[in-house]
């Protein structure tokens, strides 16, 4: 019986059992030791200088069907192959022993002659190969998974068109969530789904800005006609014709936005809505934003609206407001703390947002301060305000109207004015306002450890936040917009910057901007060529709009977008697990979030046309692996549109090893260098449009 060698063999040789085979091995190898005394001892020497290949020769021509490699014959007698094959291993052993000794004596006393000047890179070399260490066994991971690994990812079914992790109300209402905590978010290990999410049957890409912040496609959003037909606000709001929803915002046969932005500013004591930028108001959050209308308006006189509001199965504020164009995120306000830096907002807007201000003892009005700004405005309008003699009894409303302007007095905000069912608060500028207080009246100071700058989807505080912070400046003091991009010196200092650090990343941004549109430019602008050197088309030929930068920092490259004149807004993200310049990004004026990119971000599918991330996977690499590369560029494949664009900046071998993931994501990709001197590189990729086969 005989079986196959798997080591040492070069393939198909046996090993015979027979005893004879023994005898005729010894007595060969004798016959071979005195043939060799014969040759002298220069043969001795070059077997021992090349033992692999007397070793590869040698097993070469097998006799009598045994190989010549020890297993049959007298390891112990030193002139037969197998004694000259083992002293040619130990001679080699030896020297390999000797090389390394030499090497590690030679790099002591080369690392004890360092001077401290040149630590620091020989530091930065260590984490770099630590880095590629780091790649080269994840990856190896990955291959030794074997094919299935890098197959190609499956579609996700229909009922995914339109799906967000994390978000699942019916679900949370069985599990007895109730009183606003229904719409909250819940991410556990199982909320995510390793397959390409596909466009409704009749998606169609949106129209250019400005156009598609009037009019959006009607497939590309969860609605039906009957639902736009049965109400009467809606009809007055947007207009169903043929495969299209059409907003009045701009309309003149629609006579709300436009007045009743007007109103606002007239009850601050304004002319209109423009001046609102000339007395520090940039950024505004609105709650409950309905179709985005407010944001919409105002967009044209440079402010910047958020809106954020609950997820929605159908008929989605934030999936509408997203598709014409606007910022837009889910967010439950009733639940917990959003995911916004204390004092970030200059306006907090609320019309007919279903929020029950009077309930749980003020606490969504503190949440509302800790957003603020100080000097900060918060537009109130309901339709109770206005019809509630009509419709209420004058005792109940004479007890949550006392609660609602109680409890602001005792947050030390000043009533301006109240006007047609609107209020308009503004909070103090001045911090000794809480101290003023009477003991007993409005709710407490945060300590410290409550007073979290940037919390992450922190339980709603019952105490008075942002009092803690350094970046206490009015709005009336800042710098108005734009030139509240540019941070001073004592802005600067805050975060522990200085202004040259400061410019020098403002300039590498505006660098970077001018390579990727260049390299952007001929594809998206294919349909409008352009010589090399002619700027971008005028709108409406912008095909970008909506932005997300997932690694943002100091928001170099929002700013480096807006200086260039291009018509976009970006979603500022900072990683939970990298350094928190999320409140130097807001009090640029810009809009971001905090997230977890382990988590679902709180968007819509087809939410961004770019998503841009540079630094994020140095970033995720030295962190404990909670989610894999794969889930990563998945979550982004589902927040991209169809022909959007993703540009990844980062090191080459994590460059290389993302390229090789994306493959499974069907994208059209390409990597590019930045400089020729650096370890950089682009990873530029673009989504196909796919299209689901009509049933």
């Amino acid at each position: 019986m005989s079986r196959p060698l798997h080591r040492g063999v070069s393939g198909g040789v046996r090993l015979s059992g027979s005893n004879n085979d023994l005898w005729d091995s010894q007595m060969k190898d004798r016959t071979e030791k005195e043939d060799l005394d014969r040759r002298g001892s220069d043969q001795s020497i070059l077997s021992a200088k090349s033992p692999y290949h007397l070793h590869l020769s040698d097993n070469s021509t097998p006799k009598n069907g045994i190989y010549e490699n020890g297993f049959a014959s007298d390891s112990l007698i030193s002139g037969t192959p197998r004694g000259r094959h083992k002293l040619a291993m130990l001679l080699l052993k030896f020297s390999l022993i000797s090389i390394v000794i030499l090497a590690l004596t030679g790099s002591f006393w080369w690392t004890i002659s360092i001077s401290a000047s040149s630590r620091g890179h020989i530091f930065h070399g260590y984490r770099r190969l630590q880095e590629q260490l780091v790649i080269d066994l994840w990856d190896i991971g990955e291959l030794s998974l074997g094919s299935s690994r890098l197959k190609e990812l499956e579609f996700c079914a229909e009922e995914f068109e339109h799906h967000v992790p994390c978000f699942n109300v019916s679900e949370n209402i069985a599990l007895g969530y109730t009183d606003g905590n229904e719409y909250d978010r819940f991410c556990g290990h199982g909320s995510r789904e390793n397959c390409l999410v596909l466009p409704p049957v009749k998606y169609k890409i949106p129209l250019r800005w400005p156009t598609g912040k009037d009019v959006i496609w009607f497939a590309n959003v969860k609605y039906n006609p009957q639902e736009i037909m049965s109400s009467t606000v809606t009809r007055r709001m947007m207009m169903l014709e043929e495969e299209q929803i059409a907003f009045r915002s701009d309309s003149p046969t629609f006579d709300g936005i436009e007045d009743y932005s007007h109103q606002i500013a007239e009850m601050i004591g304004l002319r209109n809505e423009s001046s609102f930028i000339h007395i520090g108001v940039r950024t505004i959050l609105d709650i409950g934003c309905g179709y985005g209308s407010f944001g919409a308006h105002l967009s044209s006189s440079q402010l910047l609206t958020m809106c954020v509001a609950n997820y929605e199965a159908s008929r989605s504020q934030v999936q509408l407001t997203s598709e014409r164009g606007l910022p837009a995120m889910i967010g439950s306000f009733t639940s917990k703390q959003l995911p916004y830096p204390s004092l970030s907002f200059d306006m907090l807007h609320c019309a007919w947002c279903g929020i029950d201000w009077a309930q749980k003892d003020g606490i969504y009005l503190i949440e509302v301060d800790r957003l603020l700004k100080p000097g900060g405005y918060f537009v109130w309008t309901s339709q109770e305000n206005k019809v509630q003699r009509v419709t209420r009894t004058k005792e109940k409303q004479k007890i949550t109207a006392n609660l609602v302007h109680s409890f602001a007095e005792n947050l030390c905000w000043k009533m301006l004015s109240t006007q047609e069912g609107t209020i308009i608060w503004k909070k103090t500028s001045k911090k000794n306002c809480y101290s003023s207080r009477k003991s007993s009246s409005g709710p407490l100071i945060c300590s410290k450890s409550q007073d979290v700058e940037t919390p992450y989807y922190r339980p709603l505080q019952a105490c008075i936040g942002g009092t803690q912070s350094r970046r206490w400046i009015p709005i009336e003091e800042r710098t108005t917009w734009p030139s509240r991009t540019n941070l001073n010196k004592n802005e600067l200092a805050l975060f522990g910057l200085h202004p040259e650090e400061f410019a020098e990343d403002t300039d590498n941004w505006q660098v970077m901007v001018r390579n990727y549109w260049s390299l952007l430019s001929p594809l998206i602008f294919s349909d409008h060529p352009k010589r090399p050197g002619d700027e971008d088309p005028s709108p409406p030929y912008n095909m970008l709009r909506n932005v997300l930068d997932m690694n943002a920092n100091f928001g170099g490259f929002n700013a480096a977008l807006l200086r260039a004149k291009k018509s976009v807004w970006v979603m500022n993200v900072v990683p939970t697990n990298g350094p928190n310049y999320l409140p130097l990004i807001m009090d640029r004026g810009f809009v971001g979030v905090l997230h977890d990119w382990c988590e679902a971000f709180p968007t819509y599918p087809r939410t961004y046309d770019l998503v841009h991330a540079a630094g994020l996977l140095s970033l995720e690499s030295v962190q404990q692996r909670r989610c894999t590369t794969l889930d990563l560029f998945t979550e982004i494949d589902r927040i991209l549109r169809p022909e959007g664009w993703v540009i990844i900046r980062d090191t080459a071998p994590l460059i290389e090893s993302a390229r090789t993931t994306i493959t499974r994501l069907k994208w059209d990709a390409r990597v590019v260098e930045v400089e020729s001197n650096s370890d950089e590189r682009l990873l530029i990729c673009q989504k196909p449009f796919f299209k689901r086969q009509a049933k």
